[in-house]
């Protein structure tokens, strides 16, 4: 189990709401953190009964930060119901929060979610990072000075989406996706954004290189959706359903692992 800060745990601890799991994401979970970069926590918790029967439902989202002791830490965590939609609505984020390998809390019942998500995986989830790698390569290109940072959210997007269509498994770690792709310059751009500063910007002339390679790998990911094996619609519905429902009949998740 990894070891993580104590703030971190401890601003999970003191959630209002039981937790399903707690995970770390963002530079962290994507393998190019700086050593100031904020601690992105994301999570899943369980509203009781009372409280999502009514007309309104309020706390389907909580978001918290803390900076005045030790790393900087942001938690946002979603009720199960929403979570659960937003797996069925293929929202790649969530299919990462869920597979995280930075687990900080984690219940019994994070495994059981883990095999249903993976029912949740399709081959439309290429249309979510190819809009996402489209956006971040729009800040690239307008942003001055170009920064590396800003380019390897490009390629993290495109390399995750191309290995989800080949493989079904989520990985979200660009120095480990890079062990299977070889690009010559992601290890380089993750040294710039490592150093920061002058040697985070990228120069003009190297803009064109990787306009070339965001187009090659664009059509690359596009290619892996056509002739990918995933389904076409999520296959674990039902099954979401049904642990939603045990989730709020019983809603106090048994104590789990925990992290740090």
């Amino acid at each position: 189990m990894k070891e993580f800060p104590p703030a971190l745990g401890r601003l999970a601890d003191a959630q209002p709401y039981p937790l399903l799991f707690v995970t770390v994401g963002g530079t962290h979970l994507y393998g190019f953190p700086a050593r100031d970069s904020i601690h992105e926590l994301r999570g899943v918790h369980v509203l009781p009964l009372r409280e999502v029967v009514g007309l309104t439902v309020s706390h389907e989202t909580i978001e918290v930060a803390r900076a005045e002791e030790g790393p900087a830490v942001e938690l946002v965590t979603h009720d199960v119901r929403k979570f659960f939609s937003l797996l069925l609505k293929r929202n790649s984020y969530a299919l990462e929060q869920l597979f995280s390998p930075l687990v900080l809390r984690a219940t019994p019942e994070l495994e059981e979610m883990r095999a249903i998500g993976r029912g949740c995986i399709t081959r439309h989830h290429a249309q979510h990072y190819l809009g996402l790698a489209h956006t971040q390569w729009g800040m690239f290109a307008q942003e001055r000075p170009r920064r590396a940072k800003t380019l390897l959210y490009v390629y993290r997007m495109l390399l995750t989406g191309i290995h989800l269509m080949r493989t079904g498994q989520v990985e979200a770690n660009l120095p480990a996706l890079n062990k299977m792709f070889q690009l010559p310059y992601i290890d380089e751009l993750v040294e710039r954004k490592l150093a920061g500063g002058e040697k985070g910007r990228l120069e003009d002339d190297h803009v064109s290189f990787h306009e070339l390679e965001f187009a090659r790998l664009t059509v690359e990911l596009e290619q892996a959706s056509r002739t990918s094996n995933l389904p076409e619609e999520p296959t674990s519905r039902l099954a979401l359903n049904d642990l939603l429902v045990r989730l709020r009949l019983h809603p106090h998740p048994r104590e789990g692992a925990r992290g740090g």
